[in-house]
C-alpha cells in the first residue's frame, strides 16, 4: 500500500490568510463565524488516501453509520453494513457519514494538523491562553446525509475541502436547547447525542460552508448537520484550553453534587473560569474520593 504523499509536498505556504486571522481573532472563543482558508486540494484528504487512513486507524478511532438519519436520534445510529474504508470509497453512493477520529496519530496527519493550527496559535493564546490537546478529525459524508444533532468539548475549526454542507448552531450554555444534566452525563462518560425538540429549529444559526470556507464551532455549541448534493470532505481542527478543560471538571464536580440530591448551579461560560469545582474535583480525583 502505498503511503500518502508526505503533507509538506502541498500544503500552501499560508492556509488562513490575514483577514481570515484577523475575523477569528474578533470572534474566538465564543462567537461562531465563517472563515475562507487556501486548503482546498490536498492529496492527504483524496478519498483514496483517507480509506487508507481509516484502515491504519485504531478502531477506537473510526466512527460511521447510515447518513439517512432524522436531526434527532436516540443512542448511536445504525451500521451501514459497510467496512469504514468501503464507506469512504463507496461515499457517492453508500448513504453514510464517516469520521476518522485523532488523526494526529499518522504523523503526515499530524505535520498537517500542528501546521495548521500553528497559523492560528498567536490568535489563540492571546485569548485563552496555552493551546493545549490539538486534535484533528476527518469527516467524509454522502450526498444529503445528515450528522445528528450534539455537542463536541474542544475549540473546533471546521474546514469544508470539497462538497457543500450547513450547519445548524444553538448557542452553547443555554440550557433551552441542552439541560445541564445533559452536559453532566456527557462529562462523566455519556454520549454526545442531544435530545432533538423540533421546537428549537427557529432558534438556530445555519452556516451553509462551501469549499475554501471553514467555520468555527464554540465549544459544547449544539448543532447538526445537513450535507449538501454532492460527497463531501471536512477537515475538524481542534484544540482545549485551560477555561475549557475547568468548565468540564465542573460540569463531572456537578454530576457528583446532582447524585447527591443537590441542585448545583450551571459553570459560567467564558471568561469565568470555573476554579473553585474544577479544582475541587482534581483534588478529590487525587484522594481516590470521585467514585460513585
Amino acid at each position: 500500500m502505498n503511503a500518502p504523499t508526505p503533507f509538506t509536498d502541498a500544503r500552501p505556504a499560508s492556509v488562513f490568510g490575514p483577514s481570515a486571522r484577523a475575523r477569528f481573532a474578533a470572534h474566538y472563543p465564543e462567537r461562531p463565524h465563517i472563515l475562507t482558508h487556501s486548503l482546498t486540494s490536498h492529496p492527504l484528504l483524496e478519498i483514496e488516501a483517507l480509506a487508507q487512513l481509516a484502515e491504519k486507524l485504531p478502531i477506537a478511532s473510526v466512527e460511521y453509520n447510515r447518513g439517512d438519519l432524522p436531526i434527532g436520534v436516540d443512542g448511536k445510529p445504525g451500521s451501514n453494513g459497510l467496512t469504514i474504508a468501503e464507506t469512504i470509497r463507496r461515499i457517492a453512493e453508500a448513504q453514510s457519514w464517516a469520521v476518522l477520529k485523532n488523526i494526529e496519530q499518522v504523523p503526515a496527519y499530524e505535520d498537517l494538523l500542528l501546521g495548521l493550527l500553528e497559523e492560528i496559535r498567536p490568535e489563540i493564546e492571546a485569548a485563552t491562553g496555552a493551546m493545549l490537546t490539538p486534535q484533528g478529525f476527518v469527516f467524509v459524508s454522502s450526498p444529503n446525509s445528515v450528522t445528528p444533532y450534539h455537542f463536541d468539548p474542544e475549540h473546533n475549526i471546521l474546514l469544508q475541502i470539497r462538497g457543500s454542507k450547513v450547519m445548524t448552531q444553538f448557542p452553547a450554555g443555554d440550557t433551552r436547547f441542552v439541560p445541564d444534566e445533559a452536559h453532566e452525563i456527557y462529562h462523566s462518560g455519556g454520549p454526545r447525542e442531544l435530545k432533538w425538540d423540533d421546537g428549537f429549529l427557529a432558534h438556530g444559526t445555519e452556516f451553509p460552508i462551501g469549499p475554501g470556507e471553514a467555520l468555527f464551532v464554540p465549544v459544547m455549541a449544539p448543532h447538526f448537520v445537513k450535507n449538501g448534493p454532492a460527497p463531501s470532505v471536512s477537515l475538524s481542527i481542534t484544540w482545549r484550553s485551560a477555561w475549557s478543560y475547568r468548565e468540564s471538571d465542573a460540569r463531572v464536580f456537578n454530576a457528583m453534587l446532582r447524585r447527591r440530591g443537590l441542585s448545583p448551579k450551571a459553570p459560567g461560560r467564558w471568561p469565568r473560569q470555573n476554579y473553585a469545582k474544577a479544582y475541587a474535583l482534581r483534588i478529590m480525583r487525587r484522594l481516590g474520593l470521585t467514585g460513585s
